[in-house]
């Protein structure tokens, strides 16, 4: 990750690693984090809040990555520090109000689909600024960002115009609503961190490069 920083000029510092715990037993989790890890990913609600209670000695701070549907919004407010796909005025208006009722700021990522897939969740490019306009009244919803995750690629610089295309769209966003810190950049997996590291990204999804056959449970 450095190297890739280091390539195009930028810090280190500004990228974090995020470890993908997905279907990954609580022994591997804990070995990564004495290993160092402090960021740990999850895709969805009731498995990272299983693995939440029985790691809370531990100083991590834990991501949801995966799809939220509108009916979960309430544990997810209540278990994760960001919120990597917001993808509809719906669940926004919904972590809004869970935020307001928890007396905290909701931190979220915009996620955007960018290849326009239909088996994968998030935005519509021509819907993101609509959204983000249609979000700017809600009083406890943080927007720091968006979140995609491209259309695979086995060659990982294939999937660089992708990554090139979410900085683009945060670039225009952030001029378009300057009232929004949109500083994060999520994307890049195990295959093609490097490249996304690159092209801006700022937090990086990486399961198998880290845990390799003790992914599946």
């Amino acid at each position: 990750m450095a190297e890739a920083a280091h390539r195009v000029g930028r810090d280190p510092d500004e990228v974090e690693l995020i470890a993908v715990t997905k279907t990954v037993q609580v022994p591997a989790i804990r070995e990564a984090i004495d290993a160092g890890v402090t960021l740990l990913g999850e895709n969805r609600v009731q498995e990272a809040s299983d693995k939440i209670a029985l790691l809370s000695m531990f100083p991590i701070t834990w991501h949801l990555i995966g799809h939220l549907q509108t009916n979960k919004s309430r544990p997810a407010t209540e278990l994760f520090d960001l919120i990597h796909s917001l993808d509809s005025l719906k669940l926004a208006a919904a972590l809004d109000r869970h935020g307001v009722s928890l007396g905290k700021q909701i931190r979220v990522l915009v996620e955007v689909n960018l290849g326009g897939e239909s088996s994968k969740a998030g935005v519509l490019e021509h819907d993101l600024l609509p959204l983000l306009h249609a979000c700017q009244g809600f009083t406890h919803l943080a927007i720091e960002g968006l979140m995609a995750i491209p259309p695979f690629r086995r060659n990982p610089e294939d999937v660089r115009p992708s990554f090139r295309k979410l900085r683009l769209l945060r670039d225009e966003a952030a001029k378009t609503c300057p009232d929004y810190p949109l500083r994060h950049l999520s994307m890049g997996m195990s295959h093609d961190y490097e490249i996304a590291i690159e092209e801006g990204a700022t937090l990086v999804r990486v399961g198998t490069a880290i845990f390799e056959a003790k992914s599946v449970v």
